[in-house]
Order: C-alpha cells, then sequence, then structure tokens
C-alpha cells in the first residue's frame, strides 16, 4: 500500500490550493482517508476525514467550512480543496488510510495504518 500526496506550494493569504492523495498497492474505494498535518515544532494534528463511501466526512474546528474532502474512486484519489488559506495553515499534509475496510470518518491518527509522504503547504501573510 503506497499513498502519494501532492499539489502542496507557497501561497497567499486568502488563496486557495488543492491537494491530492494517490493511492496504489489495492483499492482504494473500499477504505475510509484522512488528511492530517503537521507545523513545525508541533504535533500532528487531524484536518478532515472522509469514509469509504464519500457519504461522510469531518474536519476539524479550525479547518470547518474553508477546507472541502473528497474523493474519486474511481481513479484511486482524495482530495483536500483549501480555501481561504491562513498562515497558521502552514505545515507538511500527511494523507493516510486504514488497513481495515469500510468503516466511516476517523479523526485520530492512531486509526490510520499507512501514510504518505507529505507534501509542504506554505501560506505566506
Amino acid at each position: 500500500v503506497q499513498l502519494q500526496a501532492y499539489g502542496g506550494g507557497l501561497v497567499q493569504a486568502g488563496d486557495s490550493l488543492r491537494l491530492s492523495c494517490a493511492g496504489s498497492g489495492r483499492t482504494f474505494s473500499y477504505y475510509a482517508m484522512g488528511w492530517f498535518r503537521q507545523a513545525p515544532g508541533k504535533e500532528r494534528e487531524f484536518v478532515a476525514a472522509i469514509s469509504w463511501s464519500g457519504i461522510s466526512t469531518s474536519y476539524a474546528d479550525s479547518v470547518k467550512g474553508r477546507f472541502t474532502i473528497s474523493r474519486d474512486n474511481a481513479k484511486n484519489l482524495v482530495y483536500l480543496q483549501m480555501n481561504s488559506l491562513k498562515p497558521e495553515d502552514t505545515a507538511v499534509y500527511y494523507c493516510a488510510t486504514r488497513s481495515e475496510y469500510y468503516g466511516s470518518t476517523y479523526t485520530s491518527s492512531s486509526d490510520y495504518n499507512y501514510w504518505g509522504q507529505g507534501t509542504l503547504v506554505t501560506v505566506s501573510s
């Protein structure tokens, strides 16, 4: 199982960015997915999660209303659309998936078994 997160970059406050996570090694449509982030000097934190079907989503309070998680199961892709970006959104963003299939949304990093390498998002003020 491999995850590849990409789409990060340097943007200005108020801009938008879309991250993508490509999965390989299995059929990802059967598994819940999540996005986490880790800012310099801080612990990794939950950002957003989506159920295997895409019907259920969950967001951290800090990004609710600004970020949207979605998935394209036919392409084994999960997206994180980030709007109205703030300097405090600066972090390395990781996508993750579980070893158990189906399920709903999961907000703890311990619920995930496989992680991508991360993509850096830098938001300047």
